[in-house]
C-alpha cells in the first residue's frame, strides 16, 4: 500500500482488520510489516485491558507490546480518574476493567456513586438496568465507553455490544446526557498518535469500519484506508 510510505505513523483497528473470531486476517502481518513498526492499535474494546489484548495478539502469532493498544474501556476509566479522581463508580464491565479502575484509585460501589460507567458486560441484567439507571437519575454522570450496538460473531450471528447495553439504560432515563468515548469519538484517535508521536497530516488510519473508523479519522484529519472482504474475496478497499 503506497499510503504506508507517505505516514509517519499507522493507527491499526483490532476486530475486523487485524483479527475476526479468534483467528489472525490473512492481511493482517502484512499491514504491521508496511508501517515499519510505527504503529498503535486503538480499539473499541470496552471488556479487556491491553495487558489481555497483547496476550490474544501474542497467542495468535502477532507480538504487540501492550503500550501500543489504545482501549475504549481503559480509556474511559482513564478520564475519569482524571475529571473527577477518586469517584465513587458505578460500572457494568468486566472484572478486569474493574479491577483496573480500583488501581487508578477509583471507588468501585453501586451505593450514591458519582459516575455510571457501561463496557460490555456479559453479566447485563434486568436488575443492572435498574440499578443502572436510578444511579443516573438520581445524579450520576453517565460515560459510555462506546457506541458500539453489536459486532458480528465468527458464525455471522449479532453478538450485542456497549451501545446495546447503553441504550437500554437510555431508554429508561430518557435522552440524559451522556459521554462516549470510543471510535468514532476523538479521544482513541489523538492517544493513538501521542502514542507514536505522529500528527493528522502523517498519520494513516486502517480500519474495516467507515461509520467508526472511517468518520473518526475523518474528524480529526486523519487519512483513512478501508479494508476487508468484499463480496466473499479478500480484497484491500482504499
Amino acid at each position: 500500500m503506497h499510503e504506508f510510505h507517505d505516514a509517519d505513523g499507522v493507527l491499526f483497528d483490532l476486530d475486523g482488520t487485524l483479527v475476526s473470531g479468534g483467528k489472525v486476517l490473512p492481511w493482517a502481518h502484512g499491514l504491521i510489516e508496511q508501517s515499519r513498526g510505527r504503529f498503535a492499535i486503538v480499539t473499541n474494546d470496552a471488556e479487556h485491558t491491553a495487558v489481555q489484548i497483547a496476550a490474544l495478539l501474542q497467542s495468535l502469532g502477532i507480538p504487540v507490546s501492550q503500550d501500543r493498544i489504545v482501549a475504549a474501556g481503559m480509556e474511559a476509566l482513564r478520564q475519569v480518574s482524571v475529571d473527577m479522581p477518586g469517584a465513587r463508580l458505578l460500572i457494568a464491565a468486566s472484572r478486569s476493567l474493574q479491577d483496573y479502575a480500583t488501581d487508578l484509585g477509583l471507588e468501585v460501589t453501586d451505593v450514591e456513586p458519582d459516575v455510571v460507567l457501561i463496557g460490555r458486560d456479559r453479566a447485563f441484567s434486568y436488575d443492572k438496568i435498574r440499578t443502572l439507571s436510578n444511579a443516573v437519575l438520581a445524579g450520576a454522570q453517565l460515560v459510555v465507553c462506546n457506541p458500539d450496538k453489536t459486532h458480528p460473531a465468527a458464525d455471522g450471528s449479532v453478538v450485542p455490544e456497549t451501545g446495546a447495553l447503553a441504550a437500554s439504560v437510555l431508554a429508561c432515563t430518557g435522552p440524559v446526557p451522556h459521554h462516549v468515548i470510543g471510535k468514532p469519538q476523538p479521544g482513541l484517535f489523538l492517544s493513538g498518535m501521542a502514542l507514536i508521536g505522529s500528527t493528522p497530516t502523517r498519520t494513516l488510519m486502517v480500519g474495516d469500519n467507515p461509520e467508526t473508523d472511517g468518520k473518526g479519522a475523518a474528524g480529526v484529519g486523519i487519512r483513512f484506508v478501508r479494508v476487508g472482504f468484499e463480496h466473499g474475496e479478500e480484497d484491500w478497499l482504499p
